[in-house]
């Protein structure tokens, strides 16, 4: 049986752990050759130990996002050896400091703001060309619903995915009339390391996994997802459009 992603090229930010590992390993078995990136040499290692075990293949990418030439060179060694690619994952991120905002020095805004807006917009303009030359070019942003509620003591963590909201926004407005489909994914509350680094007192046992976010990222990359500009909610299980202020 053919495989629903078989010789599509998908890119995967912060593949090593969490989310955008347990997306690597999904879109692999769903046929897809996942360009893996991530900061560890040996989280990607063992990342690819894991798809290459069931039949899957990888290329893995060593790159902290905060070498915005990087992710260019990223593009054009892409372009140079697939001439294309169909599945852009923005999942990299950083939570930041957890304090009063009055409190947070520069550095650690400027640290957050890099990887989690900065870094997909460099991801965006670099790898767009790549998208249009697929038949069908699907990127999915990985967002949180800190974006909306705005909670005390994560304000770095809560500015940039709203930032993120809006230029991933942005973008599926500018591409609506190609092939390509830009949307965004919202976990919620995931049984990850970066989770429990925020929550300390939480159970994990009471979150859904990694692997379950995952099964619903997949749909969006392929082919048959014609959605654009939407936002997916994984805890209510529904995709839901943004509404203009009243």
């Amino acid at each position: 049986m053919t495989k629903p992603l078989a010789s599509r090229i998908a890119v995967v930010t912060g593949a090593s752990r969490g989310i955008g590992r347990a997306t690597a390993v999904a879109l692999a078995k769903a046929g897809a050759h996942v360009v893996a990136v991530a900061r560890t040499q040996g989280g990607l290692e063992e990342l690819d130990d894991e798809i290459r075990k069931d039949g899957g293949s990888t290329t893995l990418v060593p790159l902290n996002l905060t070498d915005f030439d990087g992710i260019a060179r990223l593009g054009a060694a892409l372009h140079e050896r697939h001439g294309k690619i169909d599945i852009l994952v923005g999942n990299a991120g950083v939570a930041g400091p957890s304090s009063p905002l009055g409190h947070i020095e520069l550095k650690p805004w400027n640290d957050v703001m890099a990887i989690n807006v900065t870094a997909n917009f460099q991801l965006i303009r670099c790898m767009e060309p790549l998208l249009k030359q697929s038949d069908a070019g699907r990127a999915v942003f990985v967002t949180s619903g800190a974006a909306n509620k705005a909670p005390a003591y994560l304000g770095p963590y809560a500015a940039s995915k709203a930032a993120l909201e809006a230029l991933v926004r942005v973008w599926a407005e500018e591409t609506a009339n190609t092939r390509m489909r830009v949307n965004l994914f919202n976990p919620g509350p995931i049984r990850t390391r970066m989770r429990a680094t925020v929550f300390p007192g939480e159970d994990p046992m009471t979150l859904d996994t990694p692997e379950q976010a995952a099964e619903f990222i997949v749909p969006m990359c392929e082919p048959a997802w014609d959605a654009t500009g939407k936002f997916y909610d994984f805890k209510t299980r529904a995709l839901m459009s943004f509404r203009s202020p009243a």
